[in-house]
Parts: C-alpha cells; structure tokens; sequence
C-alpha cells in the first residue's frame, strides 16, 4: 500500500517525459522520500568516482549505488547524462549486512544487474515468529537480484551463496534502524525509497522491455510510470578508510 501523503503528492506532479532532464528527478526525490541524508557537493563527487570506470553504466540511466561501511549505511541515486556526467539526484540510509551472527552474511561487492531472470515479488506483509514484517507492510516490492556469492559472517567466514534482495522493512521496529548495519546480508530500504523507485521503475530497464514487447510483468503496479531513463545495476561498493565527512 503506497503511504496516504506520497499519494498526495504524486497527484501533484507531472508526468515524466523523455523530453526532460533526469536530474529533474532530484525533486520528486526531496518530496516522496521521507527519510534522505543531506551531503555535500564533494561528497557527491566522491561517491561518484566510483561509477565513472565502470562500463556498465552507459550514458542515458540510473544507478543505486550503496556504501555498506558501517560509517556510512547509504543508497545514493544517481542519473548519467547523455554526456557521461553523473548527476546526484538523492540518498536514504539503508541497513547493509551485519556480520557476526550465524546465516548474517556480509553484503557482497560488485555490479548487480536487475533482471527478468530473477524476478521480483511483492511482500505479504506477515510477521515472522519476532512479530517482524521482513519485506515490510503487504505489497512494497521486492527488488531480487539473484544468488551470488557472499562472505558469511560466522564461522570460517568463507564464500558462501546469498540471494541478494533490496526490500523494505518492518515499519515498526526497524525502519528506525536504518544507517546501521543489521541486515542478513539484503540491503533494506524505507518503505517510500522502495515506493519512489517502484513507481518510477528507476531500475526497471528489463521491465521496460517487456512491457514493450507486449509482455507485462504481474509485479507492476497500475500507476507504475516509468522514468524514461530506466537502469538496470545495483552497485555496492565499501569506503571504509576513506570515506567523507557528509
């Protein structure tokens, strides 16, 4: 269920078109995602450095990029312009993986492509034996991945394989967490981050395809109105040692 006041304000806002610019995005961002950090124009830059070699980030798209150092705990969204720039358009707290209990693995590195080979779902909304909604309340989205490998953070400490999700989380007890690390190795959201990029398929480039092959995905909502310049990666990076002051 889409939260009473993003309604309201997506009502307020104009469609997306191909026409505009995607960092007008950034103010949609400030207006529907109710909890964001604040950085700085060189903390920014210095994110940004991050995804300027990788050459999986065509121009024309966007990118979540997420600092799983523990200092840190942080979505950014970034748009790559048509000349190579990357554009900030907003940041959240997230709980990245929180190594030292038994099935706790420590999110991996890497590129991770968002595809139809592993689809999404919605969550259920059910509370486990803790009272806990995992995925959150019934229908945010659940952004899979796949399986990949990941280092466990109990016992030997070797690889293992983890199912990689984004979701959100139990609105009650730990959306307040987030920006510490508490998660089994998943990066988990607020649950207006999860609506923000469900509703604009900021990560929806396969999707996208679908649809216009004439194939759509049950997983899509009916007010889903995808920014036309749809991605397709998850980036999860660690700053540890060198991270900035926000």
């Amino acid at each position: 269920m889409i939260p009473l006041a993003c309604l309201l304000v997506l009502a307020a806002l104009p469609p997306l078109a191909a026409a505009d610019d995607g960092r007008g995005l950034a103010a949609r961002f400030a207006a529907e995602v109710d909890r964001r950090v604040v950085l700085s124009p060189a903390v920014q830059e210095f994110y940004a450095s991050y995804l300027t070699p990788l050459a999986e980030l065509a121009p024309g798209q966007f990118v979540a990029l997420v600092d799983r150092n523990r200092r840190a705990q942080l979505l950014l969204l970034y748009w790559r312009g048509p000349s190579g720039q990357f554009h900030f358009i907003g940041a959240s707290p997230v709980s990245t993986g929180h190594p030292g209990r038994f099935e706790y693995f420590l999110s991996p590195l890497g590129v991770f492509e968002h595809s139809l080979a592993n689809p999404d779902y919605r969550a259920e909304g059910t509370k486990n034996e803790f009272g806990i909604r995992g995925y959150g309340v019934k229908g945010m989205r659940v952004y899979d991945f796949g399986w990949i490998r990941a280092n466990k953070g109990w016992g030997d400490q070797r690889e293992s394989v983890l199912r990689l999700q984004m979701h959100a989380t139990d609105p009650d007890y730990l959306e307040s967490r987030l920006g510490t690390a508490q998660s089994k190795g998943c990066i988990r959201i607020s649950a207006t981050l999860n609506v923000f990029f469900d509703r604009y398929g900021i990560l929806d480039a396969d999707y996208q395809r679908a649809v216009n092959e004439g194939n759509r995905p049950w997983v899509l909502r009916p007010e889903w109105s995808p920014t036309p310049w749809a991605g397709r990666y998850l980036v999860i990076i660690d700053s540890s040692g060198v991270w900035l002051t926000p």
